[in-house]
């Protein structure tokens, strides 16, 4: 998948774990330290390998910038996991990413569903993008974005 803005997708393969695992720990530690949940590198694969028939590195300008794991079921369309290198970080990179996905959701009239730790700043970026809490699960918010909300 690519698109005319220099983002592409690519399927993520067994030889970028160590790269994957590495930005898993760089993005979440932090988060995963402050909601007191482990951070060994056993977690964080469970988590890097958890849907990995969706995962796709984010790929923008020819430079890996990170990862995107995203899938449609019957109900909505899933975001799983949106991690942004730190070189890659504030520069509305996330935001771009997310717009493709919820264009597909909104032209298929399905909403869009995912979870996020709670001390993770992330969700202002999910609620910039229309995102509302719906509950909570442990230490993470459930969120939900209708389609074509903004």
């Amino acid at each position: 998948m690519s698109s005319a803005t220099g983002l592409i997708f690519l399927p993520a393969t067994e030889a970028d774990l160590p790269a994957l695992l590495a930005l898993r720990k760089q993005t979440m530690d932090p988060h995963l330290r402050a909601a007191d949940l482990p951070v060994d590198d056993a977690c964080h694969m469970l988590r890097v390998r958890y849907q990995w028939e969706h995962a796709r590195l984010i790929m923008l300008e020819g430079q890996w910038a990170g990862l995107f794991k995203a899938y449609r079921d019957a109900a909505c369309w899933q975001l799983v996991q949106l991690q942004i290198a730190p070189p890659f970080q504030g520069r509305g990179l996330g935001a771009r990413v997310l717009a493709g996905m919820l264009a597909q959701a909104d032209a298929q009239a399905l909403p869009a569903c995912l979870s996020v730790l709670k001390p993770n700043p992330a969700r202002h970026l999910y609620e910039r993008c229309g995102f509302r809490i719906v509950g909570e699960e442990g230490q993470e918010y459930l969120m939900r974005r209708e389609p074509g909300a903004v």
